[in-house]
């Protein structure tokens, strides 16, 4: 028993001293140069390391620092650098036979520039794996190439494409990182911190598993997972992909998922699936949106926003439809259909958005976030909107049109009558505190010079038809010329003032006209025109 123990204690003590001798008999720089090589093939990117050490406990050789080139046609700047490196190796074979089998890689915090070029058609890291730029930056000879999986089918090259490295590497991580993503000429980049990714049995020639978590900015999460691969040796950005994507309190107006220049911003969940054959992706899920707000001048929703959708992007043509988009709030849906380019420095779309019989009550509360005010202290209730609306051009100098109608509503809180007293007084009908509304349709023109409203029809049962037609400019400034239809005739009025504070202005001139047309028109006629027009001056 104790001849045995003290040959176990040897045996312990001489894998000890083994562990603890070998680095010092082993320089670990000496497999630099083939590291540097096999990296820079498989990349096609010209790769640097710093100094290597070995370490027998952990199965690996770090280096200090390592350097990736970027694309020569976007920058000179590296497309990577990070401030360490860990690769593990074979300990037996590179102990024995001084062979470096590398099993797996893993990049310590490093910093990622990710470039889209000016016309949105090709990133910066489209050419990666291409043996064809490595060999145009490789500086030193190739040495033998790391330990790698047969070829099960035809490379690249004996298809007459750019040829693709025939590397496996067990598993391929990213800890801690931080990516930058820009694109030529455009506003500044948005940055995406705590980026970790994890790859499982990587090939560029077949499919792979992966996992990805990030910060996003202005707040958030993004999780995304599945598989990707093969790596298209032409464009890697084209390269198929299906996985799972879940984002946690996502800022929409920084997060880089919304093009800044539409205005859209809010805070927002995000569930779906992302599927790609490396030409088309589709993309479909579900978003839920607080503090929702859809154009510039406008202000959060008070109310959750849910949108369904299903879009697909031909990746090549940087150009997308959007099968579905559903926008519900409560029972009030409206459906969202059309196309996006995003060619250009701001995305471009023809989208249309149908609601119908959608209830206000449910809607009241979205009204700021498509820029709509209400008289101070109104809100509206009850009864149903129909939109029919089509938005073209670049998003930020989108132009809306279409045809907007409300029926069996109320404007609470606003007395219409008090507000337009002297053709009250020529009704001879008493309003409320509120005003009913039983029908009102508008064609309109949303633009970046502001608001048209055209063949405005409104039905208030306590004053009459209402009819004409106005503008609303970017600052809430108001000025339109309407007619109120009473027992025949026509009165015209303005209204000015803002949206928050309408100020309506009769046309003293137009109001005479009309009553003695109509006391011309109807000499039987029991109403007053003298009683009328002195009742208008008086107020």
């Amino acid at each position: 028993m104790k001849r045995g123990l003290k040959i176990s204690a040897i045996v312990v003590a001489v894998l000890i001293i083994i562990v603890i001798a070998v680095p010092f008999f082993i320089d670990a720089n000496t497999f630099r140069p083939k590291l540097e090589a096999e990296l820079t093939g498989a990349l096609g990117r010209q790769v640097t390391v710093g100094n290597l050490s070995l370490s027998i406990l952990s199965g690996g050789v770090s280096a200090d620092n390592i350097a990736i080139a970027d694309d020569p046609a976007f920058s000179k700047s590296p497309f990577v650098q990070a401030k360490s490196l860990r690769v593990g190796v074979e300990m037996i074979p590179l102990i024995f036979s001084r062979e470096l089998n590398v099993t797996e890689l893993t990049l310590n915090q490093p910093e990622i520039s990710v470039v889209k070029s000016e016309n949105g058609e090709r990133w910066n890291f489209s050419s990666l794996g291409s043996n064809t730029a490595a060999t145009s930056q490789q500086t030193q000879a190739p040495a033998e190439p790391m330990k790698a999986e047969p070829q099960s089918k035809p490379s690249a090259a004996q298809t007459g494409s750019t040829s693709t490295p025939n590397l496996t590497v067990a598993k391929l991580n990213v800890k801690d990182g931080r990516v930058t993503v820009s694109q030529v000429g455009s506003p500044p980049p948005r940055v995406y911190s705590g980026v970790n990714i994890d790859v499982n049995n990587f090939s560029f020639t077949s499919s792979f598993p992966f996992t990805v978590s990030a910060d996003l900015p202005g707040g958030g999460t993004l999780n995304l997972n599945g598989n990707a691969g093969p790596i298209n040796p032409n464009d890697a950005a084209s390269t198929p992909l299906d996985a799972k994507i879940a984002v946690k309190n996502m800022n929409l107006a920084q997060s880089g998922f919304i093009d800044p220049a539409s205005g859209i911003s809010g805070i927002a969940d995000l569930d779906g699936t992302v599927n790609s054959n490396g030409q088309d992706a589709k993309v479909n899920g579900t978003l839920t949106a607080t503090k929702l707000q859809v154009v510039k001048d406008g202000s959060p929703a008070g109310r959750v926003v849910n949108v369904t959708f299903a879009v697909v992007q031909d990746l090549p043509q940087q150009t997308g439809t959007v099968n579905q988009g559903d926008i519900g709030m409560g029972k009030a849906v409206a459906h969202l259909t059309g196309t996006y380019d995003l060619h250009g420095k701001v995305t471009s779309v023809n989208l249309k958005l149908n609601g119908q019989g959608m209830p206000v009550d449910e809607l009241e509360a979205m009204l700021p976030a498509v820029g709509v005010k209400l008289p101070t202290g109104a809100t509206l209730k009850g009864g149903d909107l129909n939109i029919n609306l089509t938005s073209t051009g670049p998003v930020d100098k989108l132009v809306t049109t279409g045809s907007v109608q409300m029926q069996n509503a109320a404007l609470a809180n606003f007395n219409l009558g008090s507000k337009l007293s002297s053709i009250s007084a020529l009704s001879g009908k008493q309003t409320g505190n509120d005003t009913d509304i039983k029908n009102l349709s508008s064609d309109v023109r949303v633009s970046p010079e502001g608001t048209q409203a055209n063949n405005i029809n409104m039905n208030v049962p306590a004053i009459g038809v209402v009819t004409g037609a106005g503008t609303v400019s970017p600052l809430n400034q108001l000025a339109f010329k309407m007619t109120a239809t009473l027992g025949g005739m026509g009165i015209p009025f303005g209204v000015e003032g803002t949206t928050a504070d309408p100020k309506f202005v009769p046309d003293v001139k137009g109001m005479a006209k009309g009553l003695l047309q109509g006391v011309m028109g109807n000499k039987n006629s029991q109403q007053n025109p003298v009683k009328g027009l002195s009742g208008l001056f008086k107020k």
